[in-house]
């Protein structure tokens, strides 16, 4: 199973936003980008520029591998419907995801590795597959034992953030749910990306 075990503070200097919910903030004291030149702003090609696209929307999702998002979008483009909303679609409903926007996990490495680690249930049985596709009412739930985890517990009532439109809580009892597919107007990432000059970038190959 693949782990990003790179520094994650840098992701969130590069893009300037705290892209992954962290409690350690390194923007509060660093505006800048990382590395001895990150203040300085250079201009971007149009390659730099869609590359950028790219790893904001691996960096929303996790970040994923290079080889999922490029599996995703090619299941996305067969379907010969929207492309861009589909392939958002997929990745929105990736376990790991609805587990961090139920709120159940506080990140979105944390619900990952709760997912992995055997602590969440679909429909009552333990699924530890991260890319998972969850569907509209399935109802995702943590493990009995595993309840009273001071992580779960502090992810679920220590949070601000809201449940998207598409999904519902019982905060009590940590069962969530999905109760319909997500359109592209409903999906709220961390930080704004050109989704479909993604899709155009991964056509092409690039």
């Amino acid at each position: 199973m693949v782990r990003y075990t790179s520094p994650k503070n840098r992701v969130s200097r590069r893009f300037g936003i705290n892209v992954f919910s962290r409690a350690r903030n390194p923007l509060v004291k660093r505006q800048h980008g990382p590395g001895q030149h990150g203040a300085k702003r250079k201009k971007k090609s149009d390659f730099g520029i869609q590359l950028d696209e790219k790893q904001k929307l691996k960096a929303a999702f996790g970040m994923i591998t290079e080889r999922q998002l490029r599996l995703y979008y090619q299941k996305a483009a067969c379907m010969h419907k929207n492309t861009a909303e589909l392939f958002l679609q997929m990745l929105d409903m990736r376990l790991d995801n609805v587990v961090f926007r139920l709120k159940l996990g506080a990140t979105p490495f944390q619900a990952q590795q709760l997912v992995s680690h055997g602590h969440v249930f679909v429909d009552g049985k333990r699924v530890d597959r991260r890319s998972f596709q969850v569907r509209p009412g399935m109802e995702i739930s943590i493990k009995p034992s595993s309840k009273k985890l001071k992580a779960v517990v502090d992810a679920v009532h220590g949070q601000s953030r809201s449940l998207p439109p598409y999904m519902e809580l019982d905060a009590e009892n940590l069962v969530g749910k999905v109760i319909a597919m997500p359109s592209m107007a409903d999906i709220s990432l961390p930080l704004e990306v050109n989704v479909p000059m993604v899709c155009d970038f991964l056509a092409h190959g690039a």
